[in-house]
């Protein structure tokens, strides 16, 4: 067992920004109309168009069945629509000029968000703070073991 007080643990460290990110995020995305979640997988559906919901749930790190509860509260609020399939079963999605437009409110909220949790870091401190994230998130996804 750790001697090392838990609150002093980096991966605690992390949860508990994930945590506070994730609320003031949803704080801020309110007026915008959307959640967390749903600004992620409008962000995903933006930086890759034609993507499919297998690729959009991967880069928002959702299951499968999450997507897709985040995808019928986006279709019914007209922010996506159906993209024209391409080859196999995938089946994409696309921005709406509606879901352009919650995705641009959404997208200065959280970057006022984002500027408040880094306020007091340098730019160079920000830039290794994401580096070493980075760093963690590569360690704990690569294969273990022989």
């Amino acid at each position: 067992m750790s001697q090392v007080p838990v609150a002093d643990r980096p991966g605690w460290r992390v949860k508990q920004v994930q945590q506070a990110l994730r609320h003031a995020g949803d704080d801020a995305l309110r007026d915008a109309g959307v959640s967390v979640s749903q600004y992620a997988v409008l962000r995903a559906l933006a930086d890759a168009p034609g993507t499919s919901s297998a690729e959009v749930a991967r880069r928002c790190f959702v299951t499968r069945q999450s997507l897709a509860d985040v995808l019928a509260g986006l279709r019914a609020a007209g922010s996506v629509t159906p993209a024209e399939p391409g080859a196999g079963r995938a089946r994409p999605m696309a921005l709406t000029d509606a879901g352009r437009a919650r995705l641009d409110a959404a997208e200065a909220a959280m970057t006022e968000v984002e500027q408040r949790m880094l306020a007091g870091l340098s730019a160079r401190e920000v830039a290794t703070l994401t580096e070493l994230l980075a760093v963690c998130a590569a360690n704990l996804t690569a294969p273990t073991g022989p």
